[in-house]
């Protein structure tokens, strides 16, 4: 295993900064008296994992090939969902070893689902450790989106090469640069949106715990009825600015420190993620207009933040949003797939895939009126190649796949088509309540059979780390040098 002595360093790095940040929930179980051993167990055996696997890969090759890359991006994800889930198996919660990982995988993918039913009940530690996953995620998915994922060609993601001198052997020295202005602009956003709902009614607690999940997009709550626990219309418009924030591509932020002071004016992704919400609110508006013969303005707030929430993949509720007419929740499933922006932390086929694939309809179109003519695709000024269509194209068609094969899945472990294909759909698109009874915005995933929740688990893992880096896994060709 010599030739993965880089990906094995990595990863026992990534284990002892998992290890140590479960410090900060002992902290907080001391604070409010509820130490047990639980984190303290934890904190040690990955930390100890984590060192035996950066002591004994010391002697790695600096240098990170393609080959590596992937590797590394699916093992980051898989390890942290392994032994970010023991805090949950050692807790007075009692969770079995299938609720413990499918919380963790919900919480590192930012997804949001959750097998816990009575969340004012339980332990502190437990929530804000819940919150620490998805924010970590968050960061996560946003380093790796920008340095990683471009050189691996993942579904059209190249386009977002930092520079076209890009190669694999350069990325490491230069993700290390990226990390750090990425975490402080991700850590400064964070610190605000806490801030912000402090200042509007939350308490210390909540303010932290939900301005990681706003941030990373995650929707982990504290409180069964999410957002809408706190009935305050500041506390959730505070909630879909930031979620916005967190759904744009970060590289701008960066690109506005440096002194593109338009760039969230002029840059195309972000100009059709606010033409999709604005689209969505208007047609949702006028729907229930119709249907109710007038609209109050609870309502229209409501069908902003849940139209905001399900877009983004964050999952935050404030009042069930299945229970609106048929049209609606077709609508949803329909925005569960979009997702946000790319190289944020959001999920979903992404902005930017739906523009290039609409682009290329109309292409076609137009060559079918004019046979002779031709027409070439572009993006931001930039021509579109048909390799780079054909990433894209098939990137699509194989995340429609999956999501088909996840729904089948589910339907043969007894689950109804409705709590099949939401469920199939959240969890490929990391949205985390699904539609129905059971996994719906009041309801959980706790039912579900054992085997349901790996299936889950594996759609967001999949979803998360955009289907093909844990495709090519599987591959016989990867694996030859």
């Amino acid at each position: 295993m010599s030739n993965y002595k880089t990906v094995f360093f990595t990863l026992g790095v990534l284990q002892i900064i998992l290890g140590i940040s479960m410090i900060i929930p002992i902290l907080t179980q001391i604070i409010y008296s509820e130490l047990d051993s639980s984190f303290i167990g934890a904190s040690v055996t990955t930390v100890i994992f984590g060192s035996l696997f950066f002591l004994s890969n010391l002697n790695h090759d600096k240098k990170l090939n393609l080959q590596q890359a992937f590797l590394l991006t699916a093992l980051s994800w898989l390890s942290i969902a392994i032994f970010g889930s023991l805090p949950f198996i050692f807790s007075p919660l009692n969770l079995d070893i299938t609720d413990a990982f499918f919380e963790s995988m919900s919480g590192i993918t930012t997804t949001g689902s959750t097998i816990i039913s009575n969340l004012e009940n339980t332990p502190k530690g437990i929530l804000l450790w819940r919150a620490l996953l998805q924010w970590l995620g968050g960061i996560g998915i946003i380093v790796m989106a920008i340095t990683l994922m471009p050189i691996m060609n993942v579904g059209g993601m190249q386009l977002f090469k930092i520079s076209s001198n890009d190669s694999s052997e350069k990325i490491l020295p230069k993700s290390k640069e990226i990390a750090l202005r990425l975490i402080y602009i991700y850590f400064g956003l964070t610190l605000l949106c806490g801030t912000t709902y402090k200042i509007f009614g939350m308490n210390y607690f909540d303010s932290v715990t939900h301005s990681m999940t706003t941030i990373a997009t995650g929707g982990f709550s504290n409180y069964n009825d999410s957002i809408g626990y706190f009935k305050s219309a500041y506390i959730e418009i505070s909630s879909i600015i930031f979620i916005i924030l967190g759904s744009l591509p970060f590289i701008a932020y960066i690109k506005f420190l440096n002194g593109d002071k338009k760039i969230f004016l002029n840059d195309i992704q972000i100009r059709s993620f606010i033409k999709i919400i604005i689209f969505s609110i208007i047609l949702l508006s006028t729907y229930l207009i119709i249907q109710n013969d007038g609209i109050s303005e609870f309502n229209i707030r409501r069908i902003i933040f849940n139209i905001i929430s399900i877009l983004t993949g964050t999952g935050y509720v404030t009042g069930e949003f299945d229970n609106l007419g048929n049209f609606p929740i077709i609508f949803f499933l329909i925005l569960m797939f979009i997702g946000g922006c790319a190289g944020s932390t959001t999920c979903g086929i992404k902005v930017f895939r739906i523009q290039i694939l609409f682009s290329f309809i109309k292409n076609q179109l137009k060559k079918i009126i004019y046979p002779r003519g031709i027409f070439i695709i572009k993006y931001d000024k930039n021509s579109v190649d048909d390799k780079f269509m054909a990433s894209i194209i098939t990137f699509i068609y194989f995340y429609f796949v999956i999501f088909f094969i996840l729904t089948a899945l589910l339907s043969l472990t007894g689950l109804d088509f409705i709590t099949s294909i939401s469920g199939a759909a959240t969890s490929i698109s990391n949205v985390g309540p699904g539609l129905g009874s059971v996994i719906g915005p009041n309801g959980n995933f706790a039912s579900l059979p054992d085997l349901s929740k790996w299936i889950l688990s594996i759609g967001m893992i999949l979803g998360r780390l955009e289907l093909f880096a844990i495709l090519v896994l599987f591959l016989p060709s990867f694996w030859r040098n």
